[in-house]
């Protein structure tokens, strides 16, 4: 009789393997089509890029979003916006939903998708399973929603996403959101002094009034702490 323990051994070999081989399958299927481009609104070639480092289960980074708006409506056709992820730990939603909005930009819908995550940010960042809500997101976006599955799980995108974390650590941020103005990491005071530091960078001789005095050239102060 052959040893009971031969053939428990040999029997766990052949479905370790069949599952390191499906596993290897299905993450070269997830992985089929995906390509990267910056996601950027504004004149892509504009002299000022304005970087922003986000996390899209960040209430602040949400409340921050009709300030960007309203930039990008006065200083559009001479900036370039530039978005990155920067999902905090302490968020446990936010890497998945970078993920989903990596995956509705592989269908052209990043921001459009990262709008609705903002704008129902308080619902699917309560329940159980934030991705019930991404799925429908996309259908309402009119994405083809097996592609779109299949992308959220995609290993490209979630390394791409990771990268850009690694990326905010490293030039030292710790909270969101986080701007940089043409490389240079921006510390403002109040949202009035975050517009008027574009402005400047925009039109140097650009004139303003802070605190009732005016005022040309670089503003200066401490950063306004978002944090989470």
């Amino acid at each position: 009789m052959k040893n009971p323990w031969v053939i428990v051994l040999v029997v766990a070999i052949i479905l370790i393997g069949g599952s390191v081989w499906y596993s290897k399958g299905v993450t070269t299927e997830n992985n089929v089509g995906i390509t990267f481009t910056p996601h950027t609104k504004g004149n892509i070639e504009a002299t000022v890029t304005l970087t922003e480092y986000s996390d899209l289960q960040c209430p602040a980074c949400a409340s921050f979003q009709p300030i960007l708006a309203e930039v990008m409506t006065e200083f559009g056709a001479d900036l370039k916006l530039e978005y990155k992820h920067f999902p905090l730990p302490i968020h446990p939603f936010a890497e998945p939903a970078a993920r989903a909005a990596e995956a509705a930009g592989q269908q052209d819908a990043f921001f459009a998708f990262h709008d609705k995550l903002f704008q129902e940010q308080a619902i699917w960042s309560r329940t159980a399973n934030p991705t019930v809500s991404f799925v429908k997101y996309a259908e309402e976006l009119g994405l083809d929603v097996d592609i779109f599955k299949r992308h959220m799980n995609a290993s490209l995108i979630r390394d791409k996403v990771r990268a850009e974390g690694k990326e905010a650590r490293e030039k030292g941020l710790t909270g969101t959101p986080s701007f940089f103005l043409n490389g240079e990491r921006m510390s403002f005071e109040s949202f009035e002094d975050f517009k008027n530091q574009i402005a400047l960078k925009l039109n140097p001789q650009v004139d303003f009034t802070i605190g009732g005095e005016a005022a040309t050239g670089e503003v200066e102060g401490p950063a306004v702490q978002f944090g989470i």
